[in-house]
């Protein structure tokens, strides 16, 4: 039993999705239709709505059942699977495991590069020079945190390496808007229950190349499009109707949703300045809204910081670990100097994030972590 006097415990992440009550129309459409999966109304409409938010046309956006499955499809449609010549796939040592998870269903291995430490990303003009660009088949950034990629820098290494590039912009639904950062260099995006705009499970493709996408469609249903031949290698990666409908709930929400999220932003904000802890504090619109970081002078300050907050039944999370080159299963993937990936991983910390955070948690968990660092 947990003593009286203990204190509440602040989970890392405690996401809120649309209720029961407010998904429940879409599910009677969906009793009505008696269409369940591939690319049914809801799914149609769910992606209409989706790209007039972001802006786009409608045949830019195209949904996927995960996350993984929008990147692996994407890789799909712009690269193809690996060959003898050009088997490796680049990626950022600081990034999640997913991304390496798609590009291998893709039969690619795995090259960790390093990234910028401004950006925490991988610096495309410097990428363009390096050896290994010669023997890989596909480039994938990754927006950290839902920190958009410059569509120019990758169209320009693009057009410079004749490398396809996809990017993997996970959290970015909230954080990527205008040509600046929507364009032809398509990007994957999750809507897993981890992101601030979330269906539960789910993502998307998005590439202003309506060709492009046609071939997305096909890598995410068995190659098929149209007719049932398949042409294109592929996987069974469709938005189910359920889903969808998940999705257009969240979008009735989402001004709402997106409001909360800063609002709490600005608490953390505000609570960091009075403790004189602003630089410390990453937040939106930096990252996305479904995140906020700790970063710590240090290693050693972080998990100093990491253990105060467990003692004080606050829990943490190393989002991307301590770099994906460090976790068990790819230890042995081949890569260069990964400095700047381990320095960046060994300082973040990812504390606590909700829309109901209230002042209260916010205040002890920026207390928290000033009474640690002065330790």
């Amino acid at each position: 039993m947990v003593p009286e006097t203990s204190p509440a415990e602040i989970p890392v992440l405690r996401p809120r999705l649309p209720t029961a009550d407010d998904v429940l129309p879409y599910l009677r459409r969906i009793d009505e239709t008696r269409v369940y999966s591939n690319h049914g109304p809801l799914t149609l409409e769910f992606e209409e709505r989706a790209a007039l938010e972001l802006s786009l046309p409608r045949a830019s956006f195209v949904s996927a059942a995960s996350g993984t499955a929008a990147l692996t499809g994407a890789i799909l449609a712009s690269a193809g699977r690996a060959s003898p010549q050009r088997p490796l796939a680049i990626i950022p040592a600081f990034t999640f495991v997913a991304t390496v998870c798609a590009v291998e269903q893709c039969g690619y291995v795995p090259h960790f590069v390093d990234v910028d430490a401004a950006t925490w990303s991988l610096d495309a003009v410097a990428l363009a020079r390096a050896p290994v660009v010669e023997r890989a088949g596909i480039v994938v950034p990754v927006a950290p945190f839902g920190r958009p990629q410059p569509q120019q820098d990758w169209r320009e290494f693009q057009n410079r390496t004749a490398l396809p590039v996809v990017i993997d912009g996970a959290a970015s639904f909230d954080t990527a808007r205008g040509p600046e950062f929507l364009g032809e260099i398509p990007i994957a995006m999750s809507f897993n229950a981890t992101k601030a705009f979330a269906t539960g499970e789910g993502g998307a493709v998005i590439a202003n190349d309506a060709d492009f996408t046609v071939r997305v469609r096909r890598a995410l249903n068995f190659g098929f499009f149209r007719t049932r031949e398949s042409r294109f290698a592929s996987l069974n990666g469709k938005m189910s109707e359920y889903h969808a409908a998940v999705g257009l709930a969240e979008l009735d929400m989402w001004a709402l949703k997106r409001k909360t999220l800063e609002e709490v932003v600005s608490r953390y904000r505000r609570a960091a300045a009075d403790e004189a802890l602003s630089e410390s504090i990453v937040t939106a619109p930096e990252v996305s809204l479904s995140y906020v970081l700790f970063r710590a002078r240090d290693r050693d300050e972080a998990e100093r910081v990491q253990d105060a907050l467990r003692a004080e039944s606050i829990a943490t999370r190393r989002w991307y670990g301590f770099g994906v080159h460090r976790e068990p299963y790819y230890q042995n993937v081949e890569h260069g100097d990964l400095a700047v990936t381990e320095a960046i991983a060994a300082r973040l910390l990812g504390i606590p994030m909700a829309p109901d955070l209230s002042d209260e948690n916010v205040g002890r968990i920026i207390r928290t972590i000033r009474s640690a660092r002065s330790a």
